[in-house]
């Protein structure tokens, strides 16, 4: 089946502490956006990419696939200004029928392997959300305070969050509603149910310096 993957990218750098958006910062030598859109090439043949960027960036975002890719594989379009809105200016690229792969684009170090799994259970069941169980004790915050919550019942979302297009491109013609934090929670507002799939414990969202130092550390020993 045809192969979309929608690379959202349109962030800015201040938790960064940069003026320059986190997804063109180097990361050995080569901006961080780099490798994400290496690894999907890499991951299908029949891909194709849509890239979308911040309004003033859509300039540096040419560059890089000037200067790396076929750029015969990856659109540019400009973002919006929510996240939804980004990811529906891409969506409205998708010409047909298609598994849709909608991904960070400063969510560097995902493999391969992810692509695949996240691929084949949406073919299965239509929707697949990467996830990992959390490691670290949770509190729900409550009016008295806060109260422990079993982390057994708790998941740690990841993208990419891959949809048929089917199901993703009616949901994103719903009103925007805050609470629409990814593309998981926009289909669940359309009345599907979501899968999850096991996500990879590297697979980090670069926000921060000390992200930028991991993720060095992961791209070194590859």
């Amino acid at each position: 089946m045809k192969k979309y993957a929608i690379i959202v990218a349109g962030g800015s750098g201040t938790r960064m502490e940069s003026n320059l958006p986190k997804q063109f910062m180097l990361l050995k030598d080569k901006p961080v956006l780099y490798y994400t859109l290496k690894t999907f090439l890499e991951a299908y043949e029949d891909l194709q990419i849509i890239l979308v960027l911040p309004v003033d960036y859509t300039d540096m975002g040419q560059e890089i696939i000037d200067a790396y890719f076929d750029k015969d594989r990856i659109r540019i379009t400009a973002g919006g200004d929510t996240r939804f809105q980004s990811v529906k200016n891409g969506l409205a690229l998708v010409e047909e029928e298609s598994i849709i792969f909608v991904h960070d684009g400063v969510r560097c170090l995902l493999t391969k392997g992810l692509i695949h799994r996240c691929y084949a259970q949406a073919v299965e069941t239509g929707t697949a959300i990467p996830a990992i169980a959390s490691k670290d004790s949770i509190r729900l915050i409550t009016e008295e305070g806060s109260d422990a919550f079993d982390r057994n019942k708790v998941m740690l979302i990841q993208t990419p969050q891959t949809f048929h297009s089917k199901i993703l491109l009616p949901a994103f013609q719903i009103d925007y509603k805050d609470k629409f934090t990814d593309e998981a929670t926009v289909a669940e507002a359309y009345g599907m149910k979501v899968s999850l799939v096991e996500g990879e414990e590297n697979n980090i969202k670069i926000t921060r310096p000390i992200d930028l130092l991991f993720a060095e550390s992961i791209v070194s020993s590859h």
